[in-house]
């Protein structure tokens, strides 16, 4: 959880804030890492979730994972119900909670981050 709260600054704060985000976007943060040092990196945003080494290079992976709320809305329209057609059994639905990930990867090459990448439905 830790982990998650760190990240918060540079993944974005949610799907439903992405929409009005003036600021930089999530690309624009994560440049700022590329050149930057492991130990700058870990200092920055903690432990990573794992990493793996290959071919000369360091993976250093971040995940985050939240739910998300969306607002509920009106359920509403033609019901057949007891008393024949009509808006029997509309109304107000309750609000939806969804799962939401951010995978952000920097690979390092000689101790500096070369490049990055991300991916998930929650990168904002």
């Amino acid at each position: 959880m830790r982990r998650a709260l760190s990240l918060l600054p540079f993944l974005g704060l949610g799907l439903a804030l992405a929409a009005c985000a003036t600021g930089p976007t999530l690309d624009q943060r994560l440049a700022t890492f590329v050149g930057r040092s492991e130990l700058e990196v870990v200092s920055t945003l903690g432990v990573p979730t794992r990493h793996y080494e290959t071919g000369g290079e360091k993976f250093l992976q971040y995940d985050e994972q939240r739910t998300v709320a969306f607002p509920a809305g009106f359920g509403g329209g033609p019901f057949y119900g007891p008393y024949g057609r009509g808006f029997y059994g509309g109304g107000y639905v309750g609000t939806t909670y969804a799962p939401v990930q951010c995978d952000v990867t920097f690979a390092l090459r000689e101790g500096r981050v070369s490049r990055y990448t991300f991916r998930g439905q929650g990168c904002a």
